[in-house]
């Protein structure tokens, strides 16, 4: 299919006054005190889309992110859908070309980008609030969701580009353990796909697929948006109302399942020629929203998401040397999202650290933390809180996260609350029942084959 014709169209160029005023504010943006997080106002349009606006009058700029529940969970059996969809907005709509939409943004200083994961699919601007130059921002994210074109060249190029990550995620250590992990810990659940797609899958995702993921996913009921800047409540409210009217109409997608828990060890060692073992321990754990997650939050930190305090870091790679990183995460998400130890050792240590790994897990499952650990935990999480708030960007993509996942709207005023009230005994029984150190899906990527035949005889 041909790339629709481009219809000349008027659009300002930004002077080198203009491009000093937008280094200037990205400057700023660093250091200039952005919009209080907590005082945000939330209302639902007409047509069913959620909507969150922190004002933020310091400067005259605007954030906005669009959030849809259409991450890769919702591929539907087409391996790579929603991530070909989310990067093909950007490729024009029916009057104008990828090029011309570039270079609107471009004209105006504006920046526009996309992205999706599992859980989500995102579009973002970001636009200085001078009027002319806001309006055609605002006209051309607009014009991208409601009239995407989806245009065949484009499309083709992609699958291409999908194709060639995918053959260097192959000679990718770390990349092939991630993919093992989610496909042996989530089994037939959504998020055991890989959000890439694989190469029996890719080359099917054709034009028909994307516009009828778009239709379906793409909605105002599907949606949230989250805006950050220096506009009235009118306006923001006007700006809502023009946003999702442009979107489709039709329903949110059924609740993701929780997935099924693994009842026992699984160790998968995949041989490769590497001097490195890159190792990925964890198991499916949070939803967001979930009671126990401030609890096992905290205790991670504790355990292997603190940096160089960490028992992890401190065990394993200060104290024996086996491990040239060493961490932990707990990633809470609509389904139960993962925790998960990664690693990386010499192929000759690997065996010793997998050892080492086990029990200090084993033994923070059943002992839990310290009076001393919790305490410095929860000081640092507390002091650090304010700094994933630093910017007007940062604000607006924490809105869409409480809007996207219905968090209370308390969130952001009651976080370090919920921070400081976790107790030695609640986190001590929220990793009691819930860690279950025994059940752990285990993979190590690098090495020859046999590395670690003595610990499969083990499980």
């Amino acid at each position: 299919m041909n790339r629709p014709t481009t219809k000349p169209i008027p659009h300002l160029a930004v002077s080198p006054v203009a491009l000093a005023l937008l280094v200037l504010l990205g400057l700023l943006g660093l250091s200039a005190s952005p919009a209080r997080a907590a005082d945000f106002e939330t209302w639902t349009t007409a047509n069913g889309m959620r909507v969150l606006f922190a004002p933020a009058p310091a400067l005259p700029m605007l954030d906005i992110q669009l959030i849809f529940d259409a991450g890769s969970a919702r591929d539907g059996g087409h391996g790579g859908l929603a991530r070909m969809t989310n990067l093909a907005l950007a490729s024009g709509t029916t009057e104008l070309d990828a090029d011309s939409v570039a270079e609107r943004f471009e004209s105006v200083g504006a920046q526009f980008s996309t992205n999706s994961a599992r859980d989500m699919a995102i579009v973002r601007l970001r636009t200085l609030t001078q009027p002319d130059w806001m309006e055609t921002a605002v006209e051309t994210f607009v014009s991208l969701l409601a009239a995407p074109a989806f245009p065949e060249d484009d499309l083709a190029r992609t699958r291409r580009q999908t194709l060639q990550a995918l053959q260097r995620e192959r000679q990718e250590p770390g990349a092939v353990a991630s993919k093992t992990f989610y496909r042996l810990a989530y089994g037939d659940h959504p998020y055991a796909s890989h959000p890439l797609g694989t190469e029996q899958s890719v080359p099917a995702l054709d034009g028909p697929l994307v516009r009828d993921f778009f239709q379906n996913h793409y909605t105002a009921q599907n949606a949230v948006l989250a805006l950050t800047g220096d506009l009235s409540m009118d306006a923001a409210r006007s700006l809502s109302r023009r946003i999702g009217s442009a979107l489709p109409q039709g329903q949110r997608p059924a609740v993701l399942p929780a997935p099924e828990l693994p009842s026992e060890p699984i160790l998968e060692h995949i041989p490769f020629p590497s001097e490195q073992a890159h190792i990925f321990m964890g198991r499916p754990l949070l939803r967001m929203g979930d009671p126990d997650r401030f609890p096992l939050s905290v205790a991670n930190h504790v355990f292997g998401g603190g940096g160089f305090t960490s028992r992890l870091f401190q065990d394993v790679r200060t104290d024996r040397g086996l491990a040239y990183s060493v961490s932990s995460h707990v990633q809470p998400m609509a389904a139960e999202g993962p925790f998960l130890i990664t690693m990386q050792t010499g192929v000759h240590q690997a065996v010793e650290a997998l050892t080492v790994l086990r029990d200090a897990l084993a033994a923070f499952s059943n002992e839990g933390v310290t009076e001393e650990e919790l305490a410095a935990s929860k000081d640092n999480i507390i002091g650090r809180f304010p700094l994933g708030l630093a910017s007007n960007s940062d604000i607006a993509a924490t809105l869409g996260m409480i809007g996207f996942y219905d968090l209370a709207p308390d969130y952001l005023t009651t976080y370090t609350d919920h921070v400081a009230q976790v107790t030695r005994e609640v986190a001590g029984d929220s990793l009691a029942r819930r860690m279950k150190a025994d059940r752990m899906v285990t993979v190590v990527v690098g090495g020859p084959d046999g590395l670690l035949k003595d610990l499969t005889d083990d499980l």
